[in-house]
């Protein structure tokens, strides 16, 4: 017992025609043998003592204090009762194969460098209530591609799996499920991994699904169902708690939260990403091969870790990519990381994108990726209701697919590299051609496309944020040919000429620092649902009155020149006015 306590050795106590109960509290014919064992050492012990005239403190006595914890905490495992047997072979046959089951315990490799994963299982153990609960369990690990839910999930296996009669993990099955056979392959791995029989052929799903639930649901088992993404995949290797025995615990590995909800899971896991200390360790394994970066490398080792976000993925790519290499070299990669990401996790990060349900969906994706991080998302469910995207449901799939977050103060947030991911979907259809992108957002790319009036019917957004001392000034007939222009977001920016150039299917502007008194007449507005002109110099936002229909957000906050505000009268479907810091306004439209 004391191999199993140090050394994590299997006991397998056999209670060979015995009540356990006897054994555990050394009672009835148990009782009584181990007290005459007892007395008959202490006889033996007595005589041997007297012929060497030596003074020692009883043997048997030192061995009853050893001998008895020893027995009450045997009897207490879990083991094999084998009582009134008529037939030994049988019995040790039954013997021999639960114990070849129990052994068969073979660990999974999870990592080189495995940092940060014993704390994660730490937090994560307690969820599983593994001791108090016999009820069958399930918990889902939530997160974004590459945060680690499977090398986390990997850990949790070999840490506990010693708790379960038998267990199993089913790895990719995302990847698997679309493979020629592979959901019937998926429910033959499971099958092998808790019976050990390689002879069970299952002709389709449906018939698999019985077959596993006949032969799990005597069974306390351990399964890791890892990267699930559709509920399809949940009912055929997990279709009720009642698939499987007491004390069962199943683990479920998902980027989407949609899969967790409804009572599927007792409770939920969100993978939290790496912090600093963590990231830059992991980082120097792969980047250095030890635990902290060189010397001349400290600097630059810290702004790759800023760069990845705390995702062990791009720590781990980043760190092996850049060993071995100069700092000049370094600096290189940095520099171009801010344009293009690195392939390997650029290809991880756009699974949860091409997994998403339609076009639809994606645009949104791509809309928040470059133009509306950390905005309400009330608002930017106004703009894009405009451009006729239902973003309610959008929105809330991708918070559910770990895309996007929305904080306490309902801001949307998206993680970097995420982000970065977006825009590289969207630079790569034009890499050499910026202004066939649908959206534009790199500030050299906006300048030059608009200083050379080579925008295309193609763009659909365009982003130029500029400091106010490096202002530039370019022709509205830079926007002509972009005919279905629908987000427009300037800041330090000046336009020349006539507005009617700009697009009529305007659904967001955004003007920081709004150079112009007022808006001008001729700038078509009826399809605007935004307007936001903070810090501008408008004395009035229009000189006629206009009828804004689709007006919902007013935004002219820290305005200093404006002296009155509009005729709301014209905007019936206005929701939103912020006119805060508006220092001179005096006359505020009665209706």
């Amino acid at each position: 017992m004391e191999c199993s306590r140090t050394i994590g050795q299997v006991v397998l106590p056999v209670f060979y025609d015995v009540d356990p109960s006897e054994v555990r509290h050394q009672t009835g014919e148990f009782g009584n043998a181990f007290q005459n064992l007892l007395k008959g050492i202490a006889k033996m012990e007595h005589k041997w003592l007297l012929e060497e005239k030596k003074d020692e403190s009883p043997l048997s006595q030192r061995l009853e204090l050893r001998w008895r914890p020893a027995l009450h905490e045997a009897a207490s495992l879990a083991g094999f009762v084998v009582l009134n047997s008529k037939n030994e072979n049988e019995v040790i046959e039954d013997l021999v194969k639960n114990i070849t089951r129990l052994l068969d315990k073979t660990d999974l490799f999870v990592a080189n460098n495995p940092v940060g994963i014993e704390s994660r299982v730490r937090d994560m153990i307690p969820l599983l209530d593994i001791q108090q609960s016999n009820d069958v369990l399930l918990l889902g690990m939530w997160g974004m591609g590459g945060i680690g839910k499977t090398t986390v999930a990997k850990a949790i296996y070999n840490e506990i799996g010693c708790n379960f009669e038998c267990r199993s993990f089913l790895a990719n099955i995302r990847e698997v499920w679309d493979q020629n056979a592979g959901q019937v392959n998926l429910q033959e791995q499971l099958l092998f991994d808790i019976c050990k029989e390689k002879t069970i052929k299952i002709q389709n799903i449906e018939s698999g699904n019985i077959i596993v639930r006949d032969r799990l649901c005597n069974k306390k088992v351990l399964l890791v169902l890892d990267d699930v993404n559709t509920l399809d995949q949940l009912n055929t290797l997990c279709g009720s708690r009642e698939w499987f025995g007491s004390g069962s615990r199943i683990i479920i590995t998902t980027r989407d939260m949609h899969l967790l909800r409804g009572n599927r899971v007792d409770q939920v896991y969100k993978m939290k990403e790496m912090d600093g200390s963590e990231s830059i360790e992991l980082f120097s394994w792969h980047a250095f091969k030890k635990s902290s970066p060189k010397e001349d490398f400290l600097g630059i080792s810290q702004n790759v870790v800023e760069y990845s976000g705390g995702l062990p993925l791009a720590l781990e790519v980043l760190g092996s990519y850049l060993f071995e290499r100069r700092v000049t070299e370094w600096e290189c990669v940095l520099e171009k990381l801010k344009r293009i990401p690195n392939d390997q996790v650029q290809k991880k990060l756009k699974i949860s994108y091409d997994g998403l349900n339609d076009d639809i969906e994606k645009e949104i994706f791509l809309d928040i990726a470059c133009f509306f991080i950390g905005m309400d998302r009330n608002d930017v469910i106004h703009i894009l209701n405009g451009c006729e995207l239902y973003p309610e449901i959008g929105i809330s799939v991708l918070v559910e697919r770990s895309l996007v977050t929305v904080d306490e103060r309902n801001r949307i947030g998206m993680h970097d590299l995420l982000r970065d991911m977006g825009r590289e979907i969207i630079r790569e259809k034009s890499p050499k051609d910026p202004e066939e992108r649908s959206r534009l957002w790199f500030n050299q790319d906006v300048i030059d496309v608009l200083s050379e009036q080579t925008g295309t019917k193609v763009v659909e957004g365009l982003a130029l944020k500029l400091p106010r001392d490096n202002a530039k000034c370019f022709s509205t007939k830079a926007f002509k040919k972009m005919k279905r222009l629908r987000l427009l977001q300037l800041a330090g920016v000046k336009l020349d000429g006539n507005f009617q150039y700009l697009s009529r299917n305007l659904r967001w502007l955004s003007w920081n620092a709004f150079p112009l008194t007022c808006i001008p007449a001729d700038f078509y507005q009826e399809n605007l649902v935004c307007i936001e002109l903070e810090n501008s110099n408008v004395k009035v936002v229009w000189k006629d009155s206009q009828k804004m229909e689709n007006l919902k957000i007013l935004n002219l906050s820290h305005s200093h020149h404006l002296t009155q505000s509009p005729d709301f009268s014209k905007m019936p479907n206005l929701e939103k006015l912020v006119l805060k810091d508006c220092r001179k306004l005096s006359e505020v439209s009665p209706s």
